[in-house]
């Protein structure tokens, strides 16, 4: 069932078309042997698409065509390999008469949705090949964005200046890397989201198909429900109805990227989750005011009064005046920034701001923060200004 022409059968020399990254040197392992051969093979062009540098944050570094094919087909015999699982990796999963309605989804795919309110048992062992490299990739996401918290600059007004470069840098690496691997979006991810484990599960809206059922609606009007039901969740992430395939794609990506990780999603939300998860939480994080006891033995705690005004300790913004309560600000470290970036006048001129602004908003619903957030409500406040006032 492999593809002919195993990767790198062509050597250290083999050459695309088009100029990247050549393909790795043969090896005696064959990359899709395990699960170890298949990723040192595919971690050299994760590592150069996705953390190289480049001149354009928007355009990461291509790799050498046959390199890309080699990865194509090594993925392919990975997943297909009968003799090392013993099931067919291609066969749809097996669904018993009647249990499933099909609800459309991005890109014409389809979600089925047990229509009994009891949820598909979990795949079997031997149908979980996928998920070792599905999770693989998650982690090395979750490690970029360590790397990327932690190099983030101390001074709020440094801030945004430092995370959108970095953000769309990783953003165009990650839909590279979506694009390269779309073999596991195609068979892994989709077959996951068939069996209910998806960003929108059947638990999330049992109250609607438990209404059904005692109703004992038809099947028909049971996944009109559901489908209503999926729409609804949807116009939390800008979505509305009639709107164009696009708008529906882009609010299903930030649902997705806004799902708990034990939640299977295309590997492009993946990452963007990721980011939201490593990145910008901790950005948004309010720190917590130190308690401190009363003196006496299990006695009651106390919040610490802040500090006066008048010494303020030098993390402050500086855009706050030294006669002002600095705590009666925003107290994370991104709502800082914006607040920064919304009344720096003297520094940056406004269009420049207003760019900002708007890359800050698209990253953060992108990433799967709603669209009620306070942070995304005082961004879209600033951006509906008219453009000569500041």
């Amino acid at each position: 069932m492999a593809h002919s022409g195993t990767p790198g059968n062509g050597g250290a020399n083999a050459k695309g078309k088009g100029k990247g990254k050549p393909m790795p040197a043969e090896g005696s392992a064959n990359p899709s042997a395990s699960f170890a051969s298949l990723w040192n093979y595919i971690e050299p062009a994760l590592d150069h698409i996705v953390r190289s540098s480049t001149n354009n944050p928007d355009k990461p570094p291509s790799i050498d065509v046959a390199y890309h094919m080699g990865i194509h087909t090594a993925v392919y015999n990975y997943f297909t390999s009968v003799s090392r699982f013993g099931v067919d990796a291609l066969a749809a999963p097996r669904l018993a008469p009647n249990s499933n309605s099909a609800l459309p989804g991005r890109g014409g795919e389809s979600r089925s949705i047990a229509l009994n309110g009891v949820a598909r048992p979990p795949t079997p062992p031997g149908n979980t090949h996928g998920a070792d490299l599905y999770d693989k990739l998650d982690k090395y996401y979750s490690d970029i964005c360590l790397e990327l918290l932690a190099s983030a600059p101390v001074d709020d007004s440094s801030l945004l200046h430092y995370l959108l470069p970095c953000w769309r840098r990783y953003h165009a690496g990650a839909n590279a890397v979506h694009r390269l691997l779309n073999y596991v979006n195609r068979h892994y991810v989709k077959r996951a989201v068939e069996e209910d484990r998806g960003w929108l599960r059947l638990a999330d809206i049992l109250d609607a198909v438990a209404q059904a059922i005692e109703e004992n609606q038809p099947r028909e009007q049971l996944a009109a429900r559901l489908r209503e039901r999926r729409l609804n969740e949807l116009k939390r992430w800008g979505y509305a109805e009639g709107a164009s395939p696009e708008a529906l794609a882009r609010a299903e990506a930030a649902a997705e990227a806004a799902s708990p990780p034990d939640r299977i999603v295309p590997l492009s939300s993946m990452a963007n989750r990721r980011f939201r998860e490593v990145v910008i939480k901790p950005l948004l994080a309010v720190p917590k005011v130190k308690k401190v006891g009363t003196g006496g033995g299990g006695g009651k705690k106390r919040y610490r009064k802040p500090p006066n005004p008048n010494h303020v300790l030098h993390h402050v913004s500086s855009a706050a005046d030294s006669s002002e309560n600095p705590f009666a600000g925003p107290k994370s470290r991104l709502a800082r920034a914006v607040k920064e970036l919304i009344e720096s006048r003297d520094t940056d001129p406004l269009e420049e701001r207003r760019q900002m602004a708007e890359e800050t908003n698209d990253m953060l619903e992108t990433v799967g923060i709603p669209v009620d957030h306070a942070l995304r409500k005082k961004l879209d406040k600033f951006l509906l200004r008219p453009q000569g006032s500041g």
